[in-house]
């Protein structure tokens, strides 16, 4: 059950319902951006976000970033399904703490895989929940990565093949998992989640 809380509160649980981001440091106004920062953004749609206007301030860097994001997940050149990168995204959100992204990529894995209450359970009882051996072996591989790059063994390798993950869906899984480790560092140091206060708020896709 989802707790009820006042436009711009920040949430103490996670969650599936969709949160604002507030930057603790001032984004680019959407009128001081120039062709530059609009070819970083990469989306036109993302100077309406407060996360990517902040990271305009490099916007080199933010293209960059933003690229290999859309590669790790929206790629439909085999590896592993759309739900399941979302999944090793959300994972690695649970552990790192990060409400906000946690938030993002449970609602696409819920959507994927139509697996809402699975994904639910992961957010309430933490990455042990039993979410049956495939997912298990996912969340699994994602929160040893999470650790540390050295606590990903050859056992969860080894376990994932045994799900049925290939060569390809196994770099996917550790791609997704790589990359919000980052993400959620970057969105916690930066700012915090806030419950939504409609368009007019900050909200801020990590997309």
């Amino acid at each position: 059950m989802q707790e009820a809380a006042a436009p711009g509160a920040e949430p103490v649980v996670f969650t599936q319902a969709e949160l604002d981001w507030q930057p603790w440091l001032a984004p680019l106004d959407e009128a001081a951006l120039t062709p530059r920062h609009h070819a970083g953004l990469v989306d036109a749609a993302r100077a309406k976000s407060p996360y990517f206007r902040l990271l305009a301030r490099d916007p080199d860097t933010l293209g960059a970033r933003t690229r290999a994001d859309k590669d790790i997940f929206y790629n439909p050149e085999a590896g592993l399904p759309r739900a399941e990168r979302e999944l090793a995204a959300a994972a690695a959100s649970r552990r790192n703490g990060c409400i906000y992204c946690a938030s993002v990529h449970a609602r696409f894995a819920s959507h994927f895989a139509r697996r809402r209450d699975d994904v639910q359970r992961l957010l309430d009882e933490g990455v042990q929940a039993d979410l049956g051996p495939r997912w298990n072996a996912i969340v699994d591989a994602a929160v040893a990565l999470t650790d540390t790059p050295h606590g990903l063994t050859a056992g969860h390798i080894a376990a994932l093949r045994q799900q049925g993950l290939d060569a390809r869906a196994v770099a996917d899984l550790l791609h997704a998992a790589a990359f919000f480790n980052w993400a959620n560092r970057l969105m916690l140091s930066l700012g915090s989640a806030a419950y939504s206060q409609g368009l007019e708020g900050g909200r801020a896709t990590v997309r």
